[in-house]
């Protein structure tokens, strides 16, 4: 079974998380619809909340996103040079933001956060029923 995953390094800008959003969401979707298209939305939703979160308020240093396919998992993950743990929770009704981590933790099959040496590391893991496909590169060749 083939294994899919991709790293891109983010640049602390607005339009630097917006193009890491982009390249994430359509390598997802490049691997392939035994995803579903319910499942391919809420990853994208969950990588936009992660990589905005980490821009937001890392503030310096680097952030990688990435995101991993093997077997029935599908596991996204950012991190960045902030060593505080977010907190899941909701705001105030009249607050513009605050809702991205109670996102996450309601789509998301499981999550958290894992304290790195310099910094942190933020990520949602998905679960699906179907396995990946075996690319034709690796079946048996057939004889005639």
């Amino acid at each position: 079974m083939e294994a899919h995953h991709i790293r891109i390094s983010v640049s602390g800008t607005s339009a630097g998380a917006a193009s890491a959003r982009q390249q994430i969401a359509e390598e997802i979707r490049d691997w392939g619809a035994v995803l579903g298209s319910e499942l391919l939305d809420a990853a994208e939703l969950v990588a936009s909340e992660l990589i905005t979160n980490a821009v937001r308020h890392a503030h310096e240093g680097p952030i990688t996103a990435g995101a991993d396919l093997h077997g029935k998992a599908l596991r996204i993950a950012v991190t960045d040079a902030n060593s505080d743990i977010p907190k899941v929770g909701l705001p105030h009704a009249e607050a513009e933001d605050g809702r991205g981590l109670f996102l996450v933790a309601a789509l998301a099959d499981r999550h958290g956060f894992d304290p790195l040496p310099s910094g942190k590391r933020c990520w949602a893991e998905f679960e699906f029923s179907a396995p990946l496909p075996v690319p034709a590169a690796h079946l048996p060749q057939q004889r005639s």
